[in-house]
């Protein structure tokens, strides 16, 4: 699989340069899919946006999820009737849009699709994400139809986890590029 066919989807505020995402996108040329505003996230530009990209592909894409970047790929495969531009899809840490203090800041973002993405996906996890209960990360996992990797104690699989590279999670990216 060609590396400028891995896309890369940020969530709310996108990835720094310490994060994972970052890390993967410098030392193996991902493409990270780049929104018009990364601070007041609109679902259907964003929907938009990764349409778009997906069509300058040349093959199938793999996504590589995180944080509102989960939510995004659900919503996309909610709406779109090109879903097999995508191979599968990595999804890390989902945040949950639908919690009181998250609908004023992500108010585009609730109701979050709860059907079945139509490619396989991994999704990770962490039991103590401040952003996403455990038990609702679990939940999002059965409704997607996902694989489901319990990180443990990871906190919201951020550059703040200490994760570094995180060759892991790399390994379940590989995974998913060789279906």
């Amino acid at each position: 699989m060609k590396p400028q066919n891995v896309l890369i989807l940020p969530g709310w505020q996108n990835s720094g340069p310490d994060h994972w995402q970052s890390r993967w996108e410098a030392a193996h040329g991902y493409r990270r899919v780049d929104q018009h505003d990364w601070l007041q996230p609109r679902r259907g530009d964003w929907i938009a946006r990764l349409e778009e990209v997906l069509f300058t592909c040349d093959e199938p894409a793999v996504l590589v999820a995180h944080s509102l970047g989960c939510l995004h790929t659900a919503a996309w495969a909610a709406h779109s009737q090109n879903t097999a531009r995508v191979k599968a899809a990595l999804l890390v840490a989902p945040g949950d849009a639908e919690r009181e203090e998250m609908r004023p800041v992500l108010p585009s973002w609730s109701p979050i699709p709860m059907h079945r993405l139509p490619f396989p996906s991994v999704l990770v996890g962490s039991r103590n994400d401040p952003y996403c209960s455990f038990e609702r990360v679990q939940a999002l996992a059965a409704a997607w139809g996902s694989r489901f990797v319990d990180l443990g104690e990871a906190g919201h699989i951020n550059a703040e986890s200490g994760l570094g590279d995180w060759p892991a999670g790399h390994a379940v990216l590989a995974e998913l590029m060789n279906l």
